[in-house]
């Protein structure tokens, strides 16, 4: 049977039409809606990259401090509970005289940092009095063995910086310069330090930077590296007027072990608009650091082993919180000591340079002068 399929439904254009008018481009209009919703987009995302690119820095670095914290916990276990300190216990005995001690009681630990791959063995080296012949150095390197130097007339220095030296670095990697030690937004730290990170050695001279050493983006609490009486509530105390001063806490000794920090972030890292160094310093390339900023929020390490961001102004409102609380206590300390940090050493008012902040706001000293030291606090409550 065949099947007929007629055409009805079909619809046919006459050849007199004209033909639809083919368009190959964007009309000006149409080209300016189009940019617009592009820059509109990038406007949105790149905060929002940038954000996400931030919180994945923050996290390395938080992973960096709690490998910090376990190699911490394992020093302790192996020395009693010890800190880590390069300090003599009998230190005092001297009154802190570096050639009084070589020359009558003994001969400390050194700092080292480490052989090179030639050989060498890097530190700074005490040598001299009852120290084997063979040793380097002099009593210029003495203060590297306190924990600070309380008038920072040498760089503010002591081995509260030296987390990588070879004695500690040992629970960690075995190496001086590495990327457990610099928080992955110091950038500055970075890239100064990357230089030596590549060396076979445990510690290397970096060739582009003779004569410098590129310390660790960590630092430990060096108020609670002394005596607590040291930076007592009850009034600053020189080390060198007490015997004691420099017998390094164990870490039991923490009070409130979930509101000390041990070790921070010690470089600002946060809205760094006015550039990655801070200009008060001289030389051109010391950091901002940690407490320089009201917007800053470094990482820390505490003595329970918890880490966690710690903002400066929440420090700041708790300080102030603690201020009056003391001030109107019956049998309140002496002015000096009132509050978290410690107002009364030699630093002044303004507490570890303040004066040199990057803004108007920032009034803190957490951390570096905690009052009472180990058995102080940085923060009233735990996160």
């Amino acid at each position: 049977m065949s099947r007929h399929y007629g055409n009805a439904g079909l619809v046919g254009r006459s050849s007199k039409e004209p033909p639809l008018k083919q368009r190959n481009a964007f009309t000006i209009v149409e080209l300016l809606v189009v940019v617009a919703i592009i820059s509109l987009l990038i406007a949105i995302l790149l905060p929002a990259l940038g954000r996400a690119r931030d919180a994945a820095l923050v996290t390395q670095s938080l992973g960096n401090l709690r490998n910090l914290a376990a190699a911490n916990a394992t020093y302790g276990a192996d020395y009693s509970d010890r800190q880590f300190t390069l300090a003599g216990d009998d230190f005092g005995l001297a009154a802190g005289n570096c050639a009084t001690y070589l020359g009558t009681i003994g001969c400390p630990g050194q700092a080292i940092l480490g052989w090179d791959d030639n050989g060498g063995l890097w530190g700074y080296w005490l040598g001299g009095g009852l120290c084997p012949p063979n040793y380097p150095g002099n009593c210029g390197n003495w203060i590297v063995n306190w924990p600070n130097e309380w008038n920072f007339t040498n760089g503010f220095f002591g081995y509260y910086r030296l987390p990588n030296c070879k004695p500690f670095n040992t629970y960690v990697n075995g190496r001086f310069y590495d990327r457990a030690f610099v928080a992955p937004k110091d950038k500055l730290t970075m890239e100064r330090a990357e230089e030596g990170m590549g060396d076979p050695g445990e510690f290397t001279i970096l060739p582009q930077q003779p004569g410098q050493v590129v310390f660790s983006t960590y630092v430990w609490s060096p108020a609670a590296l002394w005596s607590p009486d040291v930076m007592s509530r009850n009034g600053f105390k020189q080390p060198n007027t007490l015997p004691g001063a420099w017998k390094c806490p164990s870490q039991g000794q923490a009070k409130y072990s979930e509101l000390k920090t041990r070790m921070i972030e010690f470089y600002w890292l946060q809205n760094q608009d006015g550039g990655p160094t801070n200009p008060g310093f001289s030389g051109g390339y010391t950091p901002w650091y940690f407490n320089q900023g009201n917007a800053s929020t470094p990482n820390a390490m505490f003595y329970d082993g918890h880490v966690a961001g710690i903002a400066v102004s929440e420090v700041m409102d708790a300080d102030r919180r603690a201020r009056a609380g003391w001030n109107g206590a019956v049998g309140a300390p002496p002015a000096t000591g009132r509050g978290l940090w410690h107002t009364g050493t030699p630093l002044g008012a303004n507490g570890f340079y303040q004066q040199l902040s990057f803004d108007m706001l920032a009034d803190t000293s957490f951390h570096m002068l905690t009052t009472d030291g180990i058995l102080g606090r940085d923060v009233l409550g735990a996160k």
